[in-house]
């Protein structure tokens, strides 16, 4: 909904296409978007650590516990250092050394984070991942983890995972049967055509062609039995 051409209205029933011909994708968010998200981010932290010091059956008491109120906020590769002071009525985050007061409502579990940050009342879109949390807002979208320092500082020594570049290859999802292949080499495919099924565990699972393309080389057949991540195929 940022889009120059959706705000003028000069839509059509090809906007994505045209727009986006190689899928749609959120930018990562910048300036106060990127500091109003953050501070949402420390806020739901905040949060999670009080309601976890009341936990019953721990070995001592929620008021024995402190917490570090100093984070880092890391929202994809930008990180954000960042305090929370609790206030009556909220809670205050101050983000490199600039103060944004956080008031809201907000539950875990809720979808939709809704309060005010700054002073401005906004909704931010809230789905938990591994160790963090996916946030969405004003037409952006990053993955945030926040940290202690001392965190933040192992977190940089662990070398990044390299995705394998499975792009132009279809892999088996689990260990099967291919019960039959439906395509031929040379062959053109459309986004949905089933390629191939693969039975495990009794059920036929057909896969399908996520994106057009041209079948270049088919490494395997009717009757074979794969592993997970045995390439079926491959695009040219």
């Amino acid at each position: 909904m940022q889009h120059p051409r959706w705000k003028s209205g000069a839509l059509s029933t090809g906007f994505i296409a045209e727009e986006f011909p190689q899928g749609f994708k959120a930018p990562a968010p910048e300036g106060e978007v990127a500091l109003r998200m953050a501070a949402v981010a420390a806020a739901i932290d905040h949060l999670q650590n009080v309601r976890k010091r009341y936990i019953s059956g721990q070995m001592r008491e929620a008021s024995a516990v402190q917490f570090d109120l100093e984070r880092v906020v890391m929202m994809g590769s930008a990180r954000h250092d960042v305090v929370v002071e609790d206030e009556e009525d909220g809670i205050v985050v101050m983000i490199d050394g600039q103060s944004w007061p956080v008031e809201s409502d907000w539950v875990p579990g809720e979808p939709v984070w809704t309060g005010m940050v700054g002073g401005e009342e906004i909704a931010v879109q809230v789905r938990p991942i591994l160790n963090g949390f996916a946030l969405a807002h004003a037409g952006t979208s990053a993955e945030v983890r926040v940290y202690t320092k001392r965190e933040a500082e192992l977190v940089a020594l662990m070398p990044e995972r390299q995705e394998a570049d499975t792009g132009k290859q279809l892999l088996c999802p689990m260990p099967g049967l291919v019960k039959s292949i439906s395509v031929s080499q040379g062959q053109e495919v459309k986004a949905g055509e089933p390629l191939c099924i693969v039975e495990a565990m009794k059920m036929e699972n057909v896969l399908r062609a996520e994106r057009d393309g041209t079948i270049a080389k088919i490494h395997a057949k009717e009757g074979d039995s794969l592993a997970v991540d045995a390439v079926i195929l491959e695009f040219a």
